[in-house]
């Protein structure tokens, strides 16, 4: 039997190193995977006591600032994106929003639009900003220190004003992919679990504003536009990815909604069922079969992370006086927590050292390596800090 502390520690020191973060190599930097980057940092140092980890996560926080918070080198324009000075921008490094990552510049307004090459710009996504408000999040409540959860909110309250807009009859969307500096939409359509991962991040967020020290921004018109959109969408999807972040979901809202600070056990019941359903019409394409070089490892370890996740909402749904007073609640959340061999399966494969070598691996190496290094260790990830807290010698 494997140690997945070990093997994940390994996992991320190689990653540390292939993205300039503990290297001379030149910092290479993307949002999606660095916000699961931090979160398993502040893992590791729990389980292995090593001030080392913190250090790379709060290093880690810092880099994606510097590059991510600011223009592109081939970029006309320099500094923050917010436009503030370089000292103000330090102390509000999400105010502007954050870049993607990637590696061709964004799409100029007189440029047509290409499908296949938007994939390469970059610009900003709302599903990436809620995950670095997630990330920031996590590392506030794991460290005790207010201006990570500060800098998500600052975050939160952008974004939104960016991404949510009005249809001319009224319904409120979510822009899928916005330009730099967020003057311009680059993808009009819609995130299918894009409105649910904005309003479990916004409800994460209020309740680290009203169970910290500070008084920090409110997000309740937030969350109630979040919600208004959610009332009106389908979840189940065939994309293991976007299962897994369903049932991660469905996590985070049971957990909120057993603290207090959320009440929407009817929208928890959806999620829940939908993942489901997610589950068997993914099952059906019998991807699992394939080959490595046929598959994408960090969407299929996506949906092994949301299964850790179910396991968790099973105990959490049980165990919860507000939970477990809904017989339907309490027979799905044990029915999902039924498909961890599938997770358990999916780790295995992307283990082995050869389905690594394979080509699809490779492409995708970084993005690859870190989310099954979540996979292996995901209790940071999933908010489950608890007592657990960063020594304050240590920071």
């Amino acid at each position: 039997m494997y140690d997945v502390a070990d093997i994940a520690e390994n996992l991320m020191r190689e990653f540390a190193h292939q993205t300039g973060l503990t290297s001379n190599l030149k910092p290479k930097r993307y949002l999606w995977t660095d916000s699961f980057a931090v979160c398993n940092f502040i893992e590791l140092y729990f389980r292995k006591r090593d001030e080392e980890f913190l250090r790379m996560a709060l290093n880690l926080v810092d880099q994606v600032h510097f590059v991510l918070g600011r223009h592109r080198e081939d970029d006309s324009r320099t500094g923050w994106i917010s436009g503030l000075s370089d000292e103000e921008g330090w102390k509000h490094p999400t105010i502007g929003g954050l870049r993607i990552g990637k590696l061709l510049p964004e799409r100029k307004p007189d440029e047509p639009f290409d499908d296949a090459l938007e994939w390469e710009r970059d610009g900003q996504y709302y599903h990436y900003l809620t995950k670095w408000m997630h990330a920031l999040n996590i590392i506030g409540k794991a460290t005790g220190d207010n201006k990570y959860v500060i800098w998500a909110i600052e975050l939160a309250k952008k974004a939104h004003e960016a991404f949510v807009y009005k249809t001319p009859d009224g319904r409120k969307r979510i822009y899928w992919k916005m330009s730099i500096d967020l003057s311009r939409p680059l993808v009009s359509s819609m995130g299918q679990h894009d409105p649910l991962d904005g309003l479990i991040t916004y409800m994460e967020l209020q309740a680290s504003a009203l169970g910290g020290s500070l008084t920090l921004p409110d997000l309740a018109k937030k969350i109630k536009d979040m919600e208004d959109i959610c009332d009106k969408m389908n979840w189940v999807t065939e994309d293991p990815l976007g299962a897994g972040e369903l049932i991660k979901c469905s996590y985070m809202l049971a957990d909120l909604i057993a603290k207090g600070f959320s009440n929407r056990l009817d929208l928890l019941l959806s999620i829940v069922n939908d993942s489901l359903l997610s589950l068997e019409l993914y099952l059906a394409n019998e991807t699992t079969t394939l080959p490595a070089d046929l598959r994408l490892a960090f969407r299929e370890l996506g949906l092994s992370i949301g299964l850790k996740a179910a396991v968790k909402l099973r105990g959490l749904v049980e165990n919860s006086r507000k939970l477990s007073s809904n017989p339907d609640l309490v027979s799905a959340a044990k029915d999902l927590s039924g498909y961890i061999w599938l997770s358990n399966e999916i780790d295995r494969f992307w283990l082995s050292p050869k389905n690594r070598e394979s080509r699809t691996w490779l492409e995708h190496r970084d993005i690859n390596t870190v989310m099954l290094a979540t996979s292996l260790i995901p209790d940071a990830f999933l908010g489950i800090i608890s007592e657990r807290r960063v020594n304050s010698k240590c920071r």
